[in-house]
C-alpha cells in the first residue's frame, strides 16, 4: 500500500519531527508512506468570511495537485466521522482488498480545508470534536496508522 499524507504547513518543532520519524521508520515494515508539505497561505488575524475561503482555495489547490486520479482520499476533518483504531484498521484492510493501493490523508492548514478538497474526499475521518494544530496531527494520524497495521495482522501493539 501507498501511504502519502499530505499536510499544510512546514514542521518546525523538533520533538514532533522525531515522533514522524520514528512512525515512518515502523511503518516502513507494512507500507510505502510519504509525507508531502505543502504552504500555507499568509492570513492576517482579522479575515473576513471570503479571505478566508480564499486562503482555504489556495492551499486547497496546492493539496490537490498531490492527489491523482486513483488515490483514495481521507480528509481529516472535525465534521468527520469518529471511529475506533480498530475501524480505521478495518478501513485500511478493507481499501487494501478491494485494490485502494493508494491512499491519501489529508491535514488542512489552520482553517481547515476547501470545499474542493471536500469534494474531492472520499471518506472524511475526525479524531475528535477538538481542535488540534495540523503539525501535531500528522504524528498522531501516522501512530494511528501503525496501530492499524499492527492490529490487521494481530500483532502486540499497547491500547
Amino acid at each position: 500500500m501507498k501511504i502519502t499524507v499530505i499536510s499544510v504547513g512546514k514542521l518546525k518543532e523538533k520533538y514532533l519531527k522525531q515522533g514522524i520519524q520514528e512512525y515512518l521508520k515502523r511503518l516502513g515494515a507494512y507500507a510505502n508512506v510519504d509525507i508531502k508539505e505543502v504552504a500555507d497561505e499568509k492570513a492576517p488575524e482579522n479575515m473576513s468570511e471570503a479571505e478566508m475561503e480564499e486562503v482555504k482555495r489556495k492551499e486547497g489547490e496546492r493539496i490537490l495537485s498531490h492527489v491523482s486520479a486513483d488515490t483514495y482520499v481521507i480528509t481529516l476533518e472535525i465534521e468527520g466521522k469518529m471511529i475506533t483504531s480498530e475501524q480505521l484498521a478495518k478501513k485500511m484492510d478493507e481499501l487494501a482488498t478491494y485494490g485502494k493501493s493508494k491512499v491519501a490523508f489529508i491535514i488542512g492548514g489552520s482553517l481547515g480545508i476547501s470545499e474542493e478538497v471536500r469534494k474531492r474526499s472520499d471518506y472524511a475521518l475526525s479524531f475528535s470534536k477538538m481542535t488540534f494544530p495540523h503539525q501535531v496531527m500528522r504524528l498522531i494520524l501516522l501512530e494511528q496508522v501503525y496501530r492499524g497495521f499492527r492490529i490487521n495482522r494481530g500483532e502486540p501493539y499497547h491500547k
